[in-house]
């Protein structure tokens, strides 16, 4: 039922401001893997599909933000392998390019207040919890099968890294990360890039998923005033180095990342000769809420 069986490309990034101190960066294209269903993504929803197919639940429910990736993920994902698909979206009524691109696949979409959004189990309850045939998702598919799907990244490694990256919002996929490189006996440094303030949490809430962080730095500076905000020093980064790489990335998740890597070069965090991968986390289309800030 779920033929898609990626394996994303690992490249080595040109780009100057990284590998002038010798450094050897290179770029795991997470991206490529769906132009919808990308990234960590799709990492975070395989199991789950497999467990609601298993299960005989054929509605997919999940939550999210009006420019949601993972909205849009689970949309694509229903329609591809035969699921209905519900949106709970965080806020008050707003019609984007994201949200018409989830009702296109077929997802219904219901408008939820800030502060009802934050109890999701309870609103999951209120709309189906008579429905036997309803799937609960969280928000981002952060849950303990998401791990499965991320610890697999670490599988498809040919050669052993100093350090790995990627942006963090719920810290699934950084968990993940680290169940993987623990089943294969890895020393890899994972480091987490907050996309938002107050992210010293996040720590917590790893090692809730996975019961340990202990290989794990978050790195909370980064985040250009919260989640989606952005300042002119970051869409200046995003635009040097999408033109510089021929790589999209976008301001909300991956150019953070990006950037906080290059000022920790910049600053002689690594040692010499480091070797570094980050993981591209797909999400294209949020860049799409951004366009009028470049």
């Amino acid at each position: 039922m779920f033929p898609f069986n990626f394996f994303s490309p690992i490249e080595r990034l040109r780009y100057e401001p990284f590998y002038k101190k010798n450094y050897t960066v290179d770029i795991k294209r997470d991206d490529l893997i769906h132009p919808f269903i990308s990234g960590n993504k799709w990492r975070k929803l395989k199991y789950l599909l497999q467990d609601a197919h298993k299960n005989g639940r054929n509605h997919l429910v999940t939550f999210g933000g009006a420019w949601s990736n993972h909205l849009l993920a689970t949309a694509a994902a229903a329609a591809s392998f035969g699921f209905k698909s519900t949106g709970f979206v965080r806020g008050e009524l707003v019609d984007n390019a994201n949200l018409k691109l989830c009702q296109l696949f077929g997802m219904q979409l219901i408008f939820v207040e800030r502060e009802a959004y934050r109890n999701k189990q309870h609103v999951f309850d209120h709309y189906f919890g008579q429905d036997k045939y309803a799937y609960f998702i969280n928000e981002g598919g952060a849950s303990s099968l998401a791990l499965l799907g991320c610890a697999e990244i670490i599988d498809e490694l040919r050669t052993d890294y100093d350090h790995i990256f990627c942006a963090c919002g719920t810290g699934t996929t950084l968990a993940g990360l680290s169940m993987g490189l623990k089943q294969r006996n890895q020393q890899t440094k994972l480091h987490g890039v907050s996309v938002l303030a107050g992210g010293d949490f996040l720590l917590e809430d790893i090692k809730k998923l996975y019961g340990e962080a202990d290989n794990i730095t978050i790195h909370t500076s980064y985040h250009f005033g919260g989640y989606a905000k952005t300042k002119p020093p970051l869409m200046d980064f995003t635009k040097s180095f999408v033109s510089s790489t021929g790589v999209l990335i976008e301001p909300v998740y991956t150019a953070k990342t990006f950037y906080a890597l290059m000022d920790l070069i910049e600053n002689n965090y690594f040692q010499e000769g480091a070797r570094i991968l980050v993981l591209h986390t797909g999400g294209l289309i949020g860049i799409l809420g951004k366009i009028d800030e470049f």
